[in-house]
């Protein structure tokens, strides 16, 4: 785990191949299952993915994100944006942050690093508690999707 002030970093290891952990993260009917999201359609390159959280105590809170880079097995990337119930303004109008997945083969499957960055730019006092908040969930999502994973 490597986090900073602007940037949160989780690596996970999973006894499964690259191609298998590619598709739980980039179907976005997967994605879903294990991020504990309802998504409106399919993950593309330039578009906006919408939804819905189904996550216990975050259920209904919007999803909202632009897909940025899919390179198949290798990265996956999206801007979401910081859903902050206090700011008075809609979900599409807060900042973003950058989340990659990215996908490496090693000898007993494959290695996920999950990174978010753009922390920084974040305003005051909603960046720190986005980083300790975050900083958390990513620690949650990396159990789900090798759990997930493991499942299947």
């Amino acid at each position: 785990m490597k986090d900073s002030d602007d940037r949160i970093e989780k690596v996970i290891e999973m006894d499964a191949p690259v191609a298998r952990v590619w598709r739980a993260v980039t179907d976005h009917e997967e994605f879903g299952q294990w991020f504990r999201v309802k998504l409106d359609g399919p993950f593309k390159p330039g578009t906006v993915s919408k939804g819905e959280m189904t996550y216990p105590g975050f259920e209904g809170w919007p999803w909202l994100a632009t897909v940025e880079r899919m390179e198949p097995e290798r990265l996956f990337s999206f801007r979401w944006h910081d859903y902050d119930q206090k700011a008075g303004v809609p979900v599409e109008k807060q900042p973003t942050t950058l989340v990659e997945f990215r996908f490496e083969a090693i000898p007993r499957g494959t290695r996920l690093t999950i990174t978010e960055s753009g922390i920084a730019a974040l305003p005051d006092p909603r960046r720190m508690q986005v980083l300790r908040d975050n900083t958390e969930g990513w620690n949650i999502q990396a159990r789900n999707i090798a759990e997930h994973v493991a499942r299947r």
